[in-house]
């Protein structure tokens, strides 16, 4: 089986170094959202976590002040109009998820698992279930995110994440060759826009 122990050992190693090397490009980030609209330039949002318990996922903010709460982005009318111009890069690029690294780095998440949900995605959430995927901390990327990310359905994704837990609990090397596979495999489709949504798409953010 993939050591827990060592899988920690590793977010905490890898999600500390990034969070040094990225340090000055973030504040430059954070400095140029305040400056270019009202608002908190990180914000939190409630997800499930292990075992489905919930936690505070952080975000670099791409949304204007005001935008609906708790309403999915897609079901919004001229979602377009929320979405400031830096955030629209932001989303592009996955920079806004950057700051998942210090829910990595104090043990809520991990750099590889499936990615935390919101309470109110059930449909997800049940298909999960049935693979007991809930067993696994949330990841940074995952399984899933290198096999469509945003352009495959709920049911697939939560099949590929049940396929992830069985690959990591298949055997030491076949744990740690299927989170680097994850970790190359995610750089490549943020720099290819493989399988991304637009950014009028992705999930609203609660900043009233």
């Amino acid at each position: 089986m993939y050591n827990p122990f060592l899988k920690r050992v590793l977010d905490i190693l890898i999600s500390l170094t990034a969070i040094v090397i990225l340090f000055v490009p973030m504040v430059v980030i954070v400095i140029a959202i305040r400056l270019t609209s009202r608002g908190p330039a990180i914000f939190r949002q409630p997800r499930l976590g292990k075992d489905k318990k919930p936690f505070y996922i952080l975000k670099l903010r791409t949304m204007r002040k005001g935008a609906p709460a708790d309403t999915p982005t897609e079901e919004l009318v001229d979602a377009d109009k929320w979405i400031t111009p830096l955030g629209r890069f932001l989303r592009r690029t996955s920079l806004d998820e950057v700051p998942q690294l210090l829910n990595v780095f104090i043990g809520q998440m991990s750099l590889v698992g499936p990615r935390p949900t919101v309470k109110t995605q059930t449909a997800i959430i049940e298909e999960r279930e049935k693979y007991g995927v809930y067993e696994l901390k949330p990841g940074l990327t995952g399984w899933a995110q290198i096999h469509g990310r945003d352009s495959i359905s709920d049911t697939e994704k939560a099949r590929l994440d049940g396929e992830y837990k069985e690959r990591l609990t298949g055997g030491f090397f076949r744990g740690i060759i299927i989170d680097i596979r994850c970790i190359f495999g995610t750089f490549s489709a943020v720099l290819k826009g493989e399988g991304k949504k637009p950014a009028s798409l992705k999930d609203t953010e609660n900043i009233n």
